[in-house]
């Protein structure tokens, strides 16, 4: 079984930062990419940032609102993802999803993968 495990939300001002990090576990024979999503009460669930594990330079992509605050990096070797998160607001407070495609040695193919989210809040 694959189990995605995100760490590092909290509490934090407006301006300061965070570290996300999540762990992908289990029988994974490749992965394809891995990505951050987040979720605000209220509103759809929407991608913040991916990058990828196929492409030696990752291919890191942002959403328009975190392009310049936020930075997702990747340690293949771990199966981990990071969003490094700079400046943040009270508009970035959300549940942050981590998510992943990837193989294992059983499904043969690519398959789709969620965390269980980690909740960020920025106070004003």
């Amino acid at each position: 079984q694959v189990q995605l495990v995100e760490s590092g939300g909290g509490l934090v001002q407006a301006g300061g930062s965070l570290r996300l990090s999540c762990a992908a576990s289990g029988s994974i024979a490749d992965i394809y990419n891995m990505a951050w999503y987040r979720q605000a009460p209220g509103k759809q669930r929407d991608v913040v940032a991916s990058i990828s594990w196929h492409i030696s330079s990752g291919q890191p992509v942002y959403a328009d609102s975190v392009k310049g605050r936020f930075a997702i990096s990747r340690d293949s070797a771990k199966n981990t993802v990071f969003l490094q998160m700079d400046s943040l607001q009270p508009e970035d407070t959300a549940v942050y999803y981590c998510n992943a495609n990837l193989m294992t040695s059983t499904s043969m193919n690519y398959d789709t993968y969620w965390g269980r989210g980690t909740q960020v809040t920025v106070s004003s």
